[in-house]
């Protein structure tokens, strides 16, 4: 199961230099609900090695605004408690997200 992240528990997260995808989404928001399956699968696969969670847009959005996320689905990727060049948007398949995470990996 995917990690929740909320405006309280993101910085302590990126911050401890664990490497991190973020899934920027809302329940209104077709292709977002469409890939929380994906998204749950990715988290459960690297469960130990990367935190996968998602930022509900609804609920949240200080670390949306600084990210200056503008379109949903977005997945950012951060590593060393800063965020990467990486990043993912609009409906993705499990292939370009887990591809992205081992390009996270290796950063």
């Amino acid at each position: 199961m995917a990690h929740t992240f909320t405006d309280e528990n993101v910085h302590d997260i990126i911050a401890s230099g664990k490497p991190v995808a973020v899934d920027f989404w809302a329940t209104w928001c077709g292709p977002c609900v469409a890939m929380a399956p994906t998204i749950d699968k990715i988290a459960e696969e690297y469960e130990g090695r990367v935190v996968v969670g998602k930022y509900n847009m609804d609920e949240q959005n200080d670390l949306a605004v600084e990210c200056r996320v503008m379109a949903l689905p977005t997945i950012l990727f951060f590593k060393d408690g800063k965020k990467t060049s990486l990043r993912l948007a609009g409906s993705q398949s499990y292939e370009a997200i887990k591809e992205k995470i081992e390009e996270l990996l290796k950063l």
